[in-house]
């Protein structure tokens, strides 16, 4: 039951041209900002930055938090995707959403290239590694992606239960990286402030040109 009304949704949604076209060109861009932005994470690693006297960090020592970090983010864009594909438009916003994320943070880091906190625990992200960095990476910091990104699906999300997961996960995530020194405060409060701005961008277009805010299938005329 639940295959043919997930079938059902995608045939519904690609029969539409243009919105299939706009689907296949968001995909295809997305997979070239990914691409892009590993390969500009080896660049800004080369490069100098500051370091930022937290006003937060100077209380405490670095803990290391990365299993609940890479828990959280990583089950909920697993559980992200498989729930946002059963309504095509609404996997598509959080693609396009993520995509103008990853382009954001790429200027962000080159406008303001900061260095870590001294005493920092680096994050052993592993999906990072495999991009093809084939390097450690420790000066992606402004802003925080891995908290810019659960925000992202918390507002993309329609379900109270995933929202309520994902609003979880970005608040363990935030204050996780904070303690572990891997961020800034600063990097965490810009990631929620990025997210909100990308989603309220991606969501304006969708309302204007999809409509997208009923969030029912496109009905045939």
């Amino acid at each position: 039951m639940k295959n043919s009304y997930w079938l059902n949704r995608w045939k519904e949604f690609l029969s539409h041209k243009r919105l299939r076209y706009e689907f296949i060109l968001t995909v295809l861009l997305l997979v070239i900002i990914v691409y892009s932005f590993s390969r500009y994470l080896l660049f800004n690693e080369t490069r100098a930055g500051a370091i930022i006297d937290d006003p937060i960090q100077k209380y405490f020592h670095a803990i290391d938090l990365n299993v609940p970090i890479f828990f959280a983010i990583y089950s909920s864009l697993l559980i992200g995707i498989i729930s946002f594909s059963f309504n095509p438009r609404q996997l598509m916003m959080a693609f396009q959403t993520y995509a103008l994320l990853v382009t954001l943070r790429m200027i962000s880091m080159y406008l303001i290239p900061l260095d870590p906190p001294r005493d920092c625990i680096d994050l052993q992200d592993p999906v990072v590694f495999m991009m093809g960095t084939g390097m450690k990476i420790v000066k992606d910091l402004f802003f925080s992606g891995h908290t810019s990104t659960s925000f992202m699906l918390f507002q993309v999300a329609r379900n109270k239960y995933l929202r309520f997961y994902f609003l979880a996960a970005t608040i363990t995530v935030g204050i996780s990286v904070i303690l572990q020194k891997a961020h800034y405060s600063i990097d965490v409060v810009a990631g929620l402030v990025y997210s909100y701005a990308s989603y309220q961008m991606i969501r304006h277009l969708h309302a204007k040109y999809h409509k997208f805010e009923t969030d029912q299938p496109v009905v045939k005329h």
